[in-house]
């Protein structure tokens, strides 16, 4: 079986240095209530010798969760060990991560939604308890043992916490959303970010890459990569304003953050069906592409924006789309919304 490799504090350090991701968890930008709660838990157990209480971490992709979870075990100066819920489909994929465990260590699983209900029982007593029952045999030459585990800290991370059982999400101590960050903080993200890379920027271009970043870090790290490549192919490899907007126009970034697909969606939606109200098949067929891509990669972000309503008749567009895109609406949408302002 595949497993990850277990990270002690030096070797994360190490890992990290090639990495954009905060070492400490002082050293991240936002999430300020999280960190405080985090920072007591943390120094509280440390001052005890007890391990950390379990900790889930929610939210969407790409805020930090994570991050959260690899700065934990250097905090403590423990190692950790990593999964994901995929990987681990069935209770025996689980018991090497349980049985070597060292004291008060971290066992991160990313996408913890995903593990099966078998794997998630199977948690219930090693979280508690801080036990295992492993089955020897079968038929009647099976016999059970009861393994006693390691005192551990399981981190578990998901993009969709009502997937998982209430028996699960009621076991961890700790239950942390984490929400969008605010331009400022992506601005101050991309600036520690662009030195981490060697690149020199303009405080008003990274402000400028972080309006256009969708309030999410990981979407900011990359989009800044993108234009320091493009800095150094076409300039002297000073990322200045001027630079940073011609780079994202390269990549078919505007000012709100939309790229193609997402304009796509709403030109469809304003030119072909009026502003809507439109189904989402019928949407996706006009455009050449499935509906699960619309509602997972696209949708999500115009709805967050204000750009786009879900109604019981189906998707609309809001009058804020129809001036971004400088399309007039036609359909039923425009004097439903000139009603409500």
């Amino acid at each position: 079986m595949n497993r990850e490799k277990i990270l002690g504090p030096s070797d994360m350090a190490d890992d990290d240095d090639r990495t954009l991701r905060p070492q400490r968890m002082a050293d991240m930008v936002g999430q300020r209530e999280v960190f405080e709660r985090l920072s007591i838990a943390v120094d509280a157990a440390g001052k005890r010798e007890e391990p950390l209480g379990h900790i889930l971490f929610d939210g969407p992709p790409g805020l930090g969760k994570t991050t959260f979870a690899i700065c934990i075990p250097r905090e403590l100066g423990v190692p950790v060990e990593m999964s994901s819920g995929a990987a681990l489909k069935a209770p025996k994929d689980l018991i090497p991560y349980l049985t070597n465990l060292q004291t008060n260590s971290v066992l991160f699983i990313d996408e913890i939604h995903r593990i099966p209900a078998a794997v998630e029982e199977y948690l219930y007593t090693a979280m508690e308890d801080f036990r295992i029952d492993l089955v020897l045999g079968e038929g009647i030459n099976a016999r059970t043992i009861n393994m006693t585990l390691q005192p551990f800290t399981l981190i578990g991370a998901t993009t969709r916490a009502g997937m998982l059982s209430a028996p699960l999400r009621d076991r961890f101590q700790l239950r942390e959303h984490l929400d969008f960050y605010s331009d400022d903080e992506l601005s101050e993200i991309v600036l520690r970010n662009a030195s981490k890379l060697q690149v020199s920027i303009d405080d008003d271009a990274a402000m400028e890459i972080a309006r256009r970043s969708r309030s999410t870090p990981r979407i900011a790290n990359n989009r800044l990569k993108c234009v320091r490549d493009y800095a150094t192919s076409k300039s002297d490899g000073h990322i200045s304003l001027e630079i940073a907007n011609k780079a994202l126009a390269m990549w078919d970034i505007d000012t709100l953050g939309l790229d193609k697909q997402d304009r796509r969606y709403l030109e469809t939606l304003l030119r072909v069906f009026g502003g809507g109200p439109a189904g989402i098949e019928s949407i996706a067929h006009t455009m050449n592409t499935s509906a699960d891509t619309l509602t997972d990669e696209v949708e999500p972000f115009l709805l967050r924006s204000e750009l786009l309503i879900r109604t019981p008749r189906g998707r609309s567009a809001t009058l804020q789309a129809s001036t971004h895109m400088d399309i007039p609406i036609t359909g039923n949408t425009g004097d439903n919304q000139k009603e409500l302002f």
